[in-house]
């Protein structure tokens, strides 16, 4: 049926020229291609293409063909021979149609894929793409360009796989849709890199901006959220590290440096305060690519051979940081992941003890710092809490003396985390062991220098009142470390200052901690009491009750698990006091042995 309507409007349109075609005999004919398709008819489709009779309808109308013969296509996708005549229809229309009117076709088909299609339609119109690009003459740079970014938009909505077997499966063709394009993208690059005529500079310059605009967005996504590491071999080659690897060689071949594109971050930023670039430029060097750049080069060694090895060590911490800042304040493991492995590898080039204080003076390596902890304490991924717990003391052990000393008072004025202080007062006391061994030459952590830490550290914030729970690991290690102080320092040296300080520890420390530690045991024993009753008065049944415990409200839960946490807090409690005791048996024999000695001196005399 759909066959016969052909012939005839076929026929109909022959017999009159080109600028008598009506719309509506032109959507009849579109129309009645697409039942054709329907039926199955599309041999006799491509042979009505083919026919020399028809090459004026079809240059006339043919690109409107694209959408439904790619539609046609899309039904059985599988189907092998479907695909090859579907791209025979499609490679005849690029011969007798308006090239520019095939490319709006092609693209506006692409733009309109959604869901499941979108690699379909885009690995079906690649080559035919392709082939109306290479065949548009010298001024093809602008349709390049918006055909590069219409697809990269499209393959930016289909999920990137992230595991291995993901990867392995590819089950949306994103690994096949990515390594189809880079094969769409070289002649283009070949062009640019063998360009040498200079009446084509202008031209070429233009396509060389649209290609590394592509390149750019690519190091964005999908590399930024992809694993990039080598798949062990009986598992093949990682298809996102291979199309890394191709991205940062088509950087090279469009002569674009890359040791300025890994500085661009600073002049960027310079730049947009004085507006001196404008949006594409600022999207082209956006922070998450000028990011994944920096990664590719330091933790992935792809495209090192091309980077000159003339910036320093500190150099490099320094210019990687705002790097680093970017990929730890997003959320996705994939891009954390990445930040933490730029800011170890950037950090593995330096020596312990080198890193200058003055580089804590830098906006970006505090944001860095901030990250970290935000990452050790609020992430909901362990291994990369303990990585970035990691992170931290390898940051702490870089610095010199002074440096650590800094860092360690901006940690605790800015963590708000009583682990995080915890584990800062663990580093102070390591470095106070440290500075009181002979020939150290480190005066930052004896003396008058280490009181004002020793005043931050030990404080309660709230006094009295303080969460006693909520603070207990910062409560912990600072007893912990006063007691290490008045063990190893003696009254007679004070090296480190802290016995003509005792006075105002006391004030400020211990006796305030003594009445919350009072009042905190008096509160919980009397919740427990309360606990224990409710459980007599349940008899057996399963209520539920609700616990307030360290400032959190927890789930409700049974007179049982309260009962279990109250317990807790009472042994946390219990830990408090036994270490506080003993450092008052250590002020109370100091203080009796100071005053015999007092005695023993009056009776000399």
């Amino acid at each position: 049926m759909a066959a016969a309507d052909l012939q005839q409007i076929l026929q109909k349109l022959r017999i009159l020229p080109e600028d008598d075609f009506k719309e509506e005999d032109i959507n009849v004919l579109i129309v009645t291609c697409q039942k054709c398709l329907e039926e199955e008819q599309a041999a006799l489709l491509l042979n009505v293409i083919r026919d020399e009779e028809n090459q004026v309808i079809i240059r006339s109308v043919g690109w409107n063909l694209i959408g439904p013969v790619t539609s046609w296509f899309q039904k059985c996708p599988e189907d092998d021979d479907k695909r090859k005549l579907c791209l025979e229809m499609i490679n005849q229309l690029i011969q007798i149609c308006n090239l520019k009117e095939v490319l709006l076709g092609l693209l506006e088909h692409i733009d309109e894929a959604k869901g499941e299609d979108i690699p379909h339609v885009i690995l079906l119109l690649l080559d035919p793409l392709q082939k109306v690009l290479l065949n548009l003459g010298n001024k093809k740079a602008y349709s390049v360009g918006i055909s590069l970014s219409t697809i990269h938009a499209q393959l930016c909505l289909l999920p990137v796989p992230y595991t291995r077997e993901q990867i392995q499966e590819d089950k949306h063709f994103v690994c096949q849709c990515f390594s189809a394009l880079l094969q769409f993208a070289k002649p283009f690059v070949d062009l640019v890199s063998q360009s040498t005529d200079v009446a084509k500079d202008s031209e070429s310059e233009e396509l060389r901006k649209e290609l590394a605009t592509f390149c750019y967005s690519c190091l964005k996504q999908p590399l930024l959220g992809a694993p990039l590491h080598v798949l062990p071999e009986d598992m093949g080659d990682n298809p996102f590290h291979l199309f890394a690897k191709e991205i940062l060689r088509y950087f090279v071949l469009l002569g674009e440096s890359l040791h300025r594109a890994f500085l661009k971050r600073v002049n960027v930023t310079q730049m947009l305060e004085s507006k001196e670039i404008g949006q594409e430029e600022e999207e082209k060097y956006a922070d998450e690519s000028l990011a994944c750049l920096s990664y590719l080069l330091f933790v992935q060694h792809i495209g090192i051979d091309d980077f000159p090895c003339v910036f320093g060590p500190s150099f490099v911490v320094k210019s990687n940081m705002e790097h680093i800042d970017v990929l730890l304040r997003r959320t996705e493991e994939s891009v954390l992941t990445k930040g933490l492995e730029l800011f170890e590898s950037s950090l593995q080039r330096v020596e312990n003890n080198s890193l200058h204080q003055d580089l804590l003076e830098i906006k970006a390596i505090l944001q860095v710092v901030q990250g970290l902890v935000k990452v050790m304490t609020l992430c909901p991924i362990e291994h990369l809490r303990k990585k970035s717990l990691q992170m931290l003391q390898l940051l702490i052990d870089k610095f010199g003396p002074e440096g650590k000393y800094t860092l360690f008072r901006c940690l605790l004025k800015t963590s708000n985390h009583s682990g995080v202080e915890g584990y800062v007062i663990q580093n102070i006391k390591n470095q106070i062991d440290f500075a009181l061994k002979a020939n150290t030459n480190n005066k930052w952590f004896v003396g008058p220098r280490l009181i004002p830490l020793l005043h931050i550290v030990l404080s309660l914030p709230e006094g009295a009142e303080t969460d006693l729970l909520q603070n207990s690991d910062r409560i912990m290690a600072s007893l912990n470390l006063l007691r290490y102080l008045f063990i190893r320092d003696s009254e007679m040296d004070n090296e480190t200052g802290v016995w003509a300080e005792l006075y105002k520890i006391e004030h400020d420390f211990l006796k305030p901690l003594h009445t919350g530690l009072n009042m905190s045991r008096a509160h919980y024993e009397a919740e427990i009491k309360s606990a224990q009753e409710k459980k007599r008065g349940a008899h057996g049944r399963k209520t539920a009750c609700s616990v307030t415990a360290g400032g959190t409200k927890l789930p409700d839960m049974t007179p049982e698990m309260q009962l279990q946490v109250l317990q807790s807090a009472l042994f946390t409690f219990d830990l408090m006091e036994s270490v506080l005791a003993r450092v008052d048996e250590l002020i109370e024999a100091r203080l009796k042995s100071a005053s015999e000695e007092k005695i023993g001196s009056s009776k000399d005399v």
